[in-house]
């Protein structure tokens, strides 16, 4: 039986699975398209927020992973080098099942203990044999870092939506860690592709396991929807305003009150701070997993490249990210305009 608590309003986010912590965005958003309607004598009109879709599903990022034929795995796991016990292993029954990353790890480990075997390759066709193993896991090694990457269940978390929006006014930075470990997995991942196989990948699994325990990307994503929307309902107010005719036909006359408080602690002392906060994460972890898949555009599935060209890629001008640039330049210029019609005050 739940406990007593859970039965009353206050304590029922605690007690439900999956229940986005309060931040306090949409409140700060919705205040302030009504502030600036009331500052406009206009009456306010709230779009509906589109919700923005999930990454899609594990079975349509993971690719299949092509192995070598038995026969030539059975020949080599029978020759005296490292490369028998590499073999051995993947041929075990834990071996079958690998998670991505310990199939990356078994590719790698592979490549370098064939390469280690050539020149110990004395019987007849070992060499061959050797030489084309590794070209064979060189073509392919690209499907295995893409399914180590964005093929595992825990970038799902990082990206869910279920968690609310980024949140205001942390203290530190929340997403420090995440953009560390993103960045340091595009040099392993760009070194690998390189040809470098002795990159270390010990540290990935605790990359793994922070995007499982966080969920910043998504929680940016909606609040970069969010956002949008409500700048472009300010907006509307603001070119309503600016069309219906001058704000200040006296020579002289400032901005009146009502409409100096939206702009000065509505936008610039609220929602500016707020979006500083979102843009600067933005650079830190949005566009670090931009570069994760564009380097590995090559392997990019069809259904993630059409998510990825519409929620990760912040050149894309059409994309979530470019959407918010331009509600952000065009809320800028209206309320320039419009300030522009009377004497503006030095605080403002």
């Amino acid at each position: 039986m739940p406990d007593a608590k859970c039965l009353t309003a206050p304590f029922l986010c605690l007690c439900l699975s999956g229940c986005a912590p309060d931040s306090g965005v949409p409140e700060l958003m919705d205040g302030y398209v009504a502030q600036v309607a009331e500052a406009l004598k206009l009456d306010p009109a709230l779009s509906d927020v589109a919700p923005v879709p999930q990454i899609p599903r594990r079975r349509e990022r993971y690719l299949d992973m092509p192995d070598l034929d038995m026969g030539m795995l059975d020949f080599l796991s029978l020759y005296g080098c490292e490369l028998q016990y590499v073999v051995g292993e993947r041929n075990s029954i834990m071996g079958r099942v690998m998670q991505p990353l310990n199939r990356l790890r078994y590719e790698t480990r592979f490549i370098r203990a064939a390469e280690d075997c050539i020149p110990e390759a004395d019987r007849e066709g070992v060499k061959e044999e050797l030489e084309e193993a590794i070209k064979s896991k060189i073509e392919t090694l690209p499907i295995a870092i893409w399914n180590a990457t964005w093929g595992v269940e825990e970038v799902e978390r990082l990206f869910t939506l279920s968690q609310g929006y980024f949140p205001r006014g942390s203290e530190g930075d929340p997403v420090a860690e995440l953009a560390m470990g993103v960045r340091q997995l595009n040099q392993t991942v760009a070194s690998l592709l390189d040809g470098n196989t002795d990159e270390p990948l010990d540290y990935v699994g605790e990359i793994h396991q922070r995007w499982q325990a966080e969920h910043r990307a998504g929680q940016l994503m909606n609040s970069a929807r969010l956002l949008t929307t409500r700048l472009d309902d300010a907006t509307a107010l603001l070119a309503e305003r600016v069309e219906a005719g001058p704000l200040c036909p006296e020579e002289g006359a400032e901005v009146p009150p009502a409409l100096r408080g939206a702009y000065a602690d509505g936008y610039a002392g609220g929602v500016q701070t707020y979006l500083k906060g979102v843009q600067q994460a933005r650079e830190a972890l949005i566009e670090p997993l931009e570069k994760l898949a564009v380097q590995q555009a090559d392997t990019m599935p069809a259904p993630f490249r059409e998510w990825y060209r519409q929620y990760l890629d912040t050149g894309n001008t059409d994309s979530l990210w470019g959407q918010l640039d331009r509600a952000i330049e065009a809320h800028d210029q209206r309320w320039r305009q419009l300030l522009s019609q009377c004497v503006v005050s030095t605080d403002l």
